[in-house]
């Protein structure tokens, strides 16, 4: 687990975290035990390993609010709020941006599809990337604590995860979306040696 400012970052294996403060946030819930109930849950696109509605499930209560991209399906919420890149909003003194993922080289994920958020907790930036490439757009967002991928296949790899890095400048680069479905852990070892932008994290995977 990472601290940050009072503000607790667990990473849950693959893309999945819990963001604790005076408020519970889960990004990507997949192949988590339930530990207590969201307040809100945030879904970067509908692929199975991000979009898990048995996992969502698992940690939603009557007032959990899911924010995801029109390409999920929101039958299975109570409160579901689609969103696309570009919008902002504010929730329980949160305020998200949403912003662009995709791929570049790649069809995984088109533009458009998915998203990621960058999202401000008491003054406190955190960029969840979603599955994606080092992106034009990443020049553009600035973070205290940058979540991103170094797994290949479907993302940016160790090595593009340091070009990322450089571009976003965080204080705190958190590896992700390695060592279950694609991915080691060498490709986030790789990611902390060549990156020297900033401060890089692994978390162990508290799941």
């Amino acid at each position: 687990m990472l601290t940050y400012k009072d503000i607790k970052i667990k990473w849950l294996g693959h893309a999945s975290f819990k963001l604790d403060n005076e408020i519970t946030i889960y990004i990507d819930p997949f192949h988590i035990e339930k530990e207590d109930t969201a307040d809100l849950i945030l879904i970067t696109h509908e692929h199975y390993d991000h979009y898990s509605p048995e996992d969502i499930e698992k940690v939603s209560g009557k007032e959990t609010i899911i924010i995801a991209p029109e390409s999920c399906d929101p039958s299975i919420a109570r409160d579901f709020r689609k969103v696309k890149p570009g919008d902002r909003i504010e929730i329980k003194g949160v305020v998200i941006d949403v912003v662009n993922a995709y791929n570049i080289k790649k069809e995984f994920h088109p533009k458009g599809k998915g998203v990621g958020y960058l999202i401000n907790i008491e003054g406190v930036q955190i960029y969840h990337s979603g599955d994606t490439d080092v992106i034009p757009e990443m020049k553009d967002i600035r973070a205290d604590i940058a979540l991103l991928p170094v797994g290949g296949t479907y993302t940016m790899n160790a090595e593009e995860a340091v070009e990322a890095a450089e571009a976003i400048k965080p204080k705190i680069a958190v590896p992700m979306h390695f060592g279950s479905i694609v991915g080691e852990d060498k490709d986030a070892e790789e990611f902390k040696e060549k990156c020297t932008a900033c401060k890089v994290e692994i978390l162990e995977k508290e799941n």
